[in-house]
């Protein structure tokens, strides 16, 4: 790179956001065409994207990456028509923007609108999510937002390969390809550079591991909305059906581990815990999860002929806290429904927590009580995200309470301004 990190981030990010005031002023339908045309891109430049995506994994492999991260970072014929399908369902979402918030006429007799608008540059920086460069380019797209994207150097070929069609497509309907900008450098310091850019970029996005998360919200001076990992629990609660229980947990733990819905932290109630740990245990063993156990749940791995060190190990006080994102699972019993929503409130992570009950009291309770921004009665955790909600392409899970909380998506790309419409009316 023939200019310097901090000079090429400045740069690109002013072109990006010169290129945000064309796509604030396009109408609904240009932005819904936009959309669908980058779809309609992803589809017919698949195998582009699938052989850069091997380049990625390739180096991945050799370099001994997990297998939860080399999940997160594959992508095959099917994921990618995945996002085209994700984004063809958020081109035909009502329109985010232009929204009327709130309508009335001041004492004045001035005419007070409240209308939804875009952000403007939306950075998002991300790990090995190659899948996102697709999810954040649509929804600032749809809202009328440029969007800069800084994907994690697992991903490079991935993304740069994503982005390319995406821009492509992009202009040839009529805006600015700068409006979807990559940073083509795998410098870890082109992060630092672009959260500097306060007036400039509008919000930051980080998606990924705790430790990128952490460095955006202590370091960056631009407006962050914080995506949270996810250490999700789910309670077995003395009233619950085992059968329920047991195939909700498979799926929560072992249908997708790399994720960020999958469950962590498994807690059963001390008065069903002879009978349902035997159980329990038996079924995550033969999906190959190793199991960090409180006394109790050693005991029962014991008693079921799982080897100590191979199938289950003793649980630390780290262990409650940790994100697996791996065939691994913590394991605790509880006094109570009370212990266990201390414990969740205390080591969760804010993401997504569930309970098994047939208790409906209990249930609600629970639901009350546990301070996550998905909490699930009777279902697996695996459901928060935002196309299970209806939200089309999401462009990630906030875990924090101020402006987005949950899977979010279009609408918490937007901000609002005030139009207020006189007739020569001077305040006295």
């Amino acid at each position: 790179m023939s200019v310097d990190i901090a000079t090429y981030v400045h740069d690109l990010a002013v072109a990006a956001k010169a290129a945000s005031a064309s796509l604030a002023t396009a109408s609904n339908e240009q932005r819904q065409e936009a959309v669908r045309a980058m779809a309609a891109a992803l589809r017919n430049g698949v195998d582009s994207i699938v052989a850069a995506n091997e380049l990625d994994m390739s180096a991945a492999r050799d370099a001994g990456t997990s297998a939860g991260l080399l999940d997160r970072l594959l992508l095959t014929p099917e994921r990618v028509e995945g996002m085209a399908a994700g984004l063809e369902k958020l081109a035909e979402l009502p329109d985010p923007v232009g929204r009327v918030l709130d309508h009335r006429v001041l004492a004045s007799g001035v005419d007070l609108t409240r209308v939804s608008v875009p952000l403007g540059l939306v950075a998002m920086v991300y790990e090995a999510r190659p899948n996102v460069t697709a999810d954040a380019a649509g929804i600032c797209i749809r809202t009328g937002n440029a969007c800069i994207l800084r994907g994690g150097s697992l991903a490079y070929h991935s993304c740069a390969m994503i982005a390319e069609l995406l821009a492509d497509a992009l202009e040839a309907k009529g805006f600015p390809r700068e409006a979807v900008s990559m940073i083509e450098s795998t410098d870890r310091e082109a992060t630092g550079e672009l959260m500097k850019l306060r007036g400039i970029v509008d919000v930051l996005i980080p998606r990924g591991g705790a430790g990128l998360i952490q460095r955006c919200v202590r370091e960056s001076l631009v407006p962050v909305i914080e995506t949270g990992t996810g250490n999700c629990h789910i309670y077995v609660h003395e009233s619950a059906d085992f059968d329920k229980a047991l195939n909700i947990i498979v799926n929560a733990k072992t249908q997708r581990v790399g994720v960020c819905n999958a469950a962590e932290s498994l807690l059963v109630d001390r008065a069903v815990a002879d009978a349902f740990l035997p159980a329990v245990v038996a079924v995550l063993h033969d999906h190959g999860v190793l199991i960090h156990g409180d006394e109790a749940t050693c005991a029962a791995c014991a008693d079921a002929g799982l080897a100590e060190g191979d199938d289950y190990v003793a649980a630390t006080e780290e262990d409650w806290g940790r994100e697996y994102l791996a065939l691994e699972m913590s394991v605790k019993v509880v006094a109570s429904e009370d212990e266990a929503i201390a414990h969740i409130n205390r080591y969760g992570t804010m993401h997504s927590e569930a309970i098994v009950a047939e208790d409906t009291d209990a249930c609600e309770r629970f639901l009350d009580a546990v301070d996550a921004s998905a909490v699930y009665a009777n279902a697996s955790t695996r459901f928060t995200d935002g196309g299970e909600f209806g939200l089309g392409a999401e462009i990630g899970i906030s875990t924090q309470k101020l402006h987005a909380r949950g899977p979010f998506a279009a609408e918490a790309l937007t901000t609002y301004k005030y139009k207020l419409r006189g007739t020569g009316q001077v305040r006295p």
